[in-house]
């Protein structure tokens, strides 16, 4: 199942691996695969493309960035079942980590990513190096989180030209230029069999019930849990995570360090990727340089559950 078809003009992936129960994920990579390994998770309605700046960047520097399309998004598979849970997500994360060798990964993973990716490491799922969250906390605001699912849920029965999609693109961010070259939007979008563009996601992604209380509870659970070296970024203009919310973080995990991007959004990295690639690569060079060993000494996993019971599915 899919959107339709992929335009022309969209980049293939570099590589597909299998994820969890049958669903291949798609990604690109940069940099030296003996390089330490960083994985790079997009958040809901993103692809992987939201990474390739900081991707190239965080290549040049030593570092194996890895980007990847979840489940239900991009050019990886929809669901058979419709199921995405951020059990699911860290089940794939999991299976990517095994593809790529088991080598030990920095996560950093934005929104949705982000919290797959906490969910992760304070689940101990994952032996992770370093966690860096992008723009999301146990902690949101709901005003944020309802204008991001009213920008999913706009158009079901798709869009008639590239520039409507580049019109909802600008309404939802407009501290953004709009683009003139309307070639770069192909990869958000597929073609249906009626001549009308769709977004690239699983419209039963959106559609699933979201329980915030419940989210919150199990990540701030995990964020107890973390003793690893921890970098949150925050975009200065961002209505997803408050200041408020970032410092109700920090109280949870202490150790972490903390960076605000002013002049970015929840998109931290597309809206700033040079601040934000320099901040990454500065706290890494700490916690996990490229021709050292990494801060946090390696263990062995055992995978719990936190918070309560059940699954979830995530904010976008």
């Amino acid at each position: 199942m899919s959107a339709g078809r992929r335009l022309a003009s969209t980049p293939e992936p570099m590589h597909r691996w299998e994820g969890a129960r049958g669903v291949t994920l798609a990604g690109d990579s940069w940099g030296d695969p003996d390089g330490p390994l960083v994985l790079l998770q997009h958040g809901g309605g993103q692809t992987r493309h939201a990474w390739k700046g900081a991707g190239v960047t965080l290549g040049a520097a030593g570092y194996h960035a890895v980007a990847f399309d979840a489940r239900g998004h991009g050019d990886s598979d929809w669901a058979p079942d419709g199921a995405y849970g951020q059990d699911l997500m860290v089940e794939d994360l999991t299976c990517l980590v095994a593809a790529l060798g088991n080598k030990r990964p920095v996560l950093v993973g934005a929104s949705m990513g982000g919290g797959t990716s906490l969910v992760a490491v304070g689940e101990d799922h994952v032996d992770a190096t370093a966690l860096v969250l992008v723009d999301i906390a146990p902690r949101i605001e709901l005003d944020g989180v309802k204008k991001i699912q009213a920008f999913m849920s706009q158009k079901p029965e798709g869009f008639e030209s590239l520039d409507d999609v580049a019109a909802a693109i600008s309404a939802y961010q407009p501290h953004r230029t709009r683009p003139r070259n309307l070639d770069g939007l192909a990869k958000n979008v597929r073609l249906g069999d009626d001549g009308r563009y769709y977004w690239h996601w699983d419209p039963r992604f959106r559609s699933g019930h979201r329980d915030v209380r419940q989210r919150q509870a199990r990540l701030e659970s995990c964020a107890r849990n973390l003793s690893l070296p921890t970098l949150l970024v925050r975009g200065g203009l961002s209505d997803i995570l408050s200041e408020e919310g970032a410092q109700s973080f920090l109280a949870l995990c202490p150790h972490s360090e903390y960076v605000n991007v002013s002049g970015a959004a929840h998109m931290v990295a597309g809206d700033r990727n040079d601040i934000f690639a320099t901040a990454v690569i500065e706290f890494l060079s700490r916690a996990v340089p490229v021709d050292g060993n990494p801060m946090q000494p390696p263990h062995e996993p055992h995978p719990h559950h936190e918070g309560p019971t059940g699954d979830i599915l995530d904010v976008p």
